[in-house]
């Protein structure tokens, strides 16, 4: 449905579950409706005054939008971390717009101290809210009409917060074979269990998706069929695949069918990075206009795959946004879009917890948007966008150096890798024992991820000189120890297994690192490459 022809939302309330029907407004919350009416004096709530709040400005030094390049700032070659570390953009002095937020305000539409810093509404700061709304319009175009917005603390506490707001104890979530943990972890001492649905290169399968909902006994299962769905389309944690439009229109015309509601985590949705490209192979190509500018962010926005929000003509997709991977993670910060219903419940929910993210968090991140404007931070997440580029590319290339990759043959690509182009990769040193010589011998392998922050590696644990069927955990540890005690650390593949915690011991879902590019300076990365190539060599030429 295109979203010219937008129509209101549906009735979805028999997704709340008992704990969410039996929400009330909070006594006092309820009366904050009357606080903002004109002249009224509120001696109701128990607000402290806010003379007395002992900070009487905050101000801070702003980057401006256009701070990073829209197109990499040097050639990636085999030494461009020196580059970084003595000649790079940390030494340049940062370009920087001063902003204040008074305590007390002239103009009653300012950002001010005295209101960000006292009780206020679960839904968010009103200046927020407006960014907010058209943030959602422009860039996600949402195919029903009455959606709404409101804040939460990050799309961990967004996730929790629509779980229980939509399962009882006892059911299941659907969710990728692969997750993200903590969202995991979040339901299961809720007795809410992960219903892992099978991946290929394009995220969850809608296909296994049709056949696991089509089939499904409640007597076998032990639970009513699920409906509800946590999925992350972008970046997909830990994988890095990006869902095509066509496989999330499939996968919502699924949800629709049984009646599905979709949870949308999607915090790397601005780090869509593209497909990689070998260093020898890489042209510089034209660069994007850096100045923000209406033109250049339709452009930008018409780049980026669509969220399930844009096909969503029924308001059954509830979508989690945050500002952790796009300004800071300590702010805190993200919000909902959803049907306004679900909204309400989610209010009420947030009117007795947290209430609303900090005063301070919301106050900063609010003035920063408004001082760049929608466009400005359209730029921001324009050039974001390419340093996170770089650096992934410049991990791959140290892989590249490190490892002989080799393209694997299509037919061996499979599970979560169908479809994609995965390399392998063994040594380039060439080691003989009496028994083996692991050059030419895979030790793992990976997909170039299309989003996101991290690298998903398989490990060939198979190839190991004493490999038994069933040795795949404790390899797997193993190998991950000796990384670590040689001063790298990864994360073990292990813990983003939702078949695992359901109990699956299929050894297939052993044996892989979650990697991620996203923080360490370009030394560091070149640095642990070497020591991960030294450790794993080791490894594969050893006798247990």
């Amino acid at each position: 449905m295109s979203v010219e022809k937008r129509t209101k939302s549906i009735d979805l309330s028999h997704h709340l579950s008992e704990l969410s029907k039996a929400r009330t407004t909070s006594p006092l919350k309820g009366l904050q409706k009357y606080f903002s009416q004109p002249g009224i004096l509120s001696l109701a709530g128990g607000l402290p005054s806010p003379a007395y709040f002992p900070v009487s400005d905050v101000s801070a030094n702003v980057l401006i939008p256009d701070s990073f390049a829209l197109a990499p700032t040097e050639s990636s070659t085999s030494f461009s971390w020196l580059w970084k570390l003595f000649g790079g953009h940390r030494s340049t002095s940062e370009k920087t717009q001063g902003v204040t937020i008074p305590k007390y305000s002239a103009n009653d539409g300012d950002i001010d101290l005295a209101r960000s810093l006292q009780y206020g509404p679960s839904v968010a700061q009103q200046q927020l809210q407006v960014f907010l709304r058209e943030f959602t319009s422009e860039v996600y175009r949402p195919a029903f009409e009455d959606w709404s917005v409101l804040v939460d603390t990050g799309n961990t506490d967004g996730w929790s917060r629509a779980a229980t707001t939509l399962c009882n104890p006892g059911e299941g979530v659907l969710c990728e074979e692969w997750t993200y943990p903590s969202a995991l972890a979040s339901i299961l001492p809720l007795n809410i269990q992960p219903v892992p649905v099978a991946m290929d290169g394009l995220g969850m399968k809608s296909d296994a998706l049709e056949n696991l909902l089509s089939q499904w006994d409640p007597v076998s299962r032990q639970m009513p069929r699920p409906h509800v769905m946590y999925i992350v389309p972008v970046g997909q944690n830990p994988s890095g695949s990006t869902m095509s439009v066509a496989r999330k229109k499939q996968i919502y015309d699924v949800c629709v069918k049984y009646d599905v509601i979709i949870v949308e985590d999607d915090p790397y949705y601005f780090l869509q990075l593209g497909t990689y490209i070998f260093k020898e192979d890489r042209s510089s190509g034209a660069t994007p206009s850096g100045r923000p500018s209406p033109e250049e962010s339709k452009r930008y926005i018409s780049t980026l795959t669509p969220s399930f929000l844009n096909f969503d003509y029924q308001g059954r997709v509830i979508r989690l946004d945050t500002f952790s991977k796009t300004i800071a993670p300590g702010s805190r910060l993200g919000w909902f879009t959803c049907n306004p219903l679900f909204a309400e419940r989610l209010e009420r929910q947030g009117e007795t917890t947290t209430q609303a993210p900090c005063g301070f968090g919301q106050s900063i991140i609010t003035k920063i948007l408004t001082h760049w404007s929608y466009d400005g931070y359209i730029r921001w997440l324009r050039g974001i966008r390419t340093e996170y580029h770089q650096r992934r590319n410049f991990f791959i290339d140290c892989l590249a150096e490190e490892f002989h990759l080799q393209p694997m043959p299509a037919d061996t690509v499979t599970d979560v890798w169908q479809g994609c182009v995965a390399y392998q990769a063994s040594s380039k040193v060439k080691t003989i024992t009496e028994k083996h010589t692991t050059q030419n011998r895979a030790m793992f392998s990976f997909v170039p991820p299309t989003a996101g922050m991290f690298v998903w590696m398989k490990l060939h644990l198979d190839q190991h000189p004493s490999f038994s069927p069933g040795d795949e955990n404790a390899l797997e540890m193993k190998l991950w120890t000796k990384v670590a005690e040689n001063g790298v650390l990864f994360a073990p593949g292990w813990m983003f297994s939702a078949k695992g915690l359901t109990g699956d011991t299929d050894h297939a879902d052993s044996g892989h690192f979650r990697v991620s590019f996203s923080n360490a300076e370009f030394p560091d990365l070149k640095k642990a490459v070497t020591i991960f190539g030294r450790v794993i060599r080791e490894f594969f030429e050893e006798d247990l």
